[in-house]
């Protein structure tokens, strides 16, 4: 099996429509599928509809969080989307992306950059607009060449001069939260230091003994010793450890399926979740052209 534990698509910021996101899935030969967009569950609807047969579709979401000043994602897993407590405070997330797109071109234009809010929003095309969607306009206007180099000091990494916050979760808050759903939480890419500062892995320790269940390790943004001290602390804590492309589309070099997890970790995954349950395809339309 070739599972894929966190992609993204147009409900939040991927370029792919969820149907798109899961007809690419099962042509790159993925048996498993985790549609993970940014605190959003919108494009659920859409995936199942078009989920070709062969393709096993894990509902979920990548939750924003921030700990001592430090950002970070919370992968959610097979929770029951309707749950109150969880649904407000995805909720209050999204609802704070606007004003903050906002605020980040407000801060862009005052550093002499012409880009607008209504080309960012264009960009967003009705998904929970991010920083990706603010860093594309940046690459339209030939500010930077790639969206990967506007998440620098000099623009839009946390604490660059074009940053501006959201609401964002206490990390132990979303743990609980997502238990409290029924869900499985894996902390998505822990130790990639170059999306900016990461959290002491004393913080890790303390997540697992709050009932963490597992750490994103083959991810694109973790070298080899990255990896190798990630399994060494799920070792020490008793995490599980997923593989996953955090595809974005043509957002991002990631492909589809160039990381992924272990069928036995996927299985202990589904096992412990009992807010959903993974969707088997039952032969979604095909694709135009087909």
């Amino acid at each position: 099996m070739r599972i894929d534990l966190h992609t993204h698509s147009t409900a939040s910021d991927g370029t792919d429509t969820p149907a798109e996101l899961v007809r690419a899935a099962a042509a790159a030969g993925l048996d498993v599928v985790a549609l993970t967009d940014h605190d959003t569950t919108r494009g659920y609807a859409q995936a199942i509809d078009a989920l070709p047969a062969g393709l096993t579709l894990v509902t979920g979401a990548e939750l924003s969080c921030r700990v001592d000043g430090i950002g970070l994602h919370m992968l959610a897993y097979l929770f029951d989307p309707d749950e109150p407590e969880l649904a407000r405070e995805r909720e209050l997330v999204r609802d704070d992306r606007v004003p903050r797109a906002q605020a980040m071109v407000g801060k862009l234009r005052e550093l002499g950059v012409p880009v607008t809010w209504e080309r960012v929003a264009a960009i967003a095309d009705g998904g929970s607009v991010g920083r990706p969607h603010v860093a594309e306009a940046l690459v339209e206007l030939g500010v930077v060449p790639t969206v990967s180099d506007a998440f620098t000091s000099e623009w839009l990494a946390d604490g660059g001069r074009a940053y501006a916050p959201k609401h964002e979760l206490d990390p132990f808050t979303a743990v609980r939260l997502i238990k409290g759903a029924g869900g499985v939480a894996v902390f998505a890419h822990p130790l990639a230091v170059k999306r900016g500062r990461t959290v002491p892995e004393s913080v890790i320790a303390e997540l697992a003994a709050c009932g963490l269940d597992g750490v994103e390790v083959d991810h694109m943004d973790h070298d080899g010793p990255a990896r190798e001290r990630l399994r060494a602390l799920a070792a020490d804590h008793g995490l599980l450890t997923t593989g996953s492309s955090d595809y974005h589309g043509s957002r991002k070099t990631c492909r589809l399926g160039e990381y992924t997890t272990d069928p036995e970790i996927y299985g202990e995954i589904t096992r412990r979740a009992t807010g959903a349950f993974p969707v088997p395809g039952a032969g979604g339309p095909a694709a135009p052209g087909a």
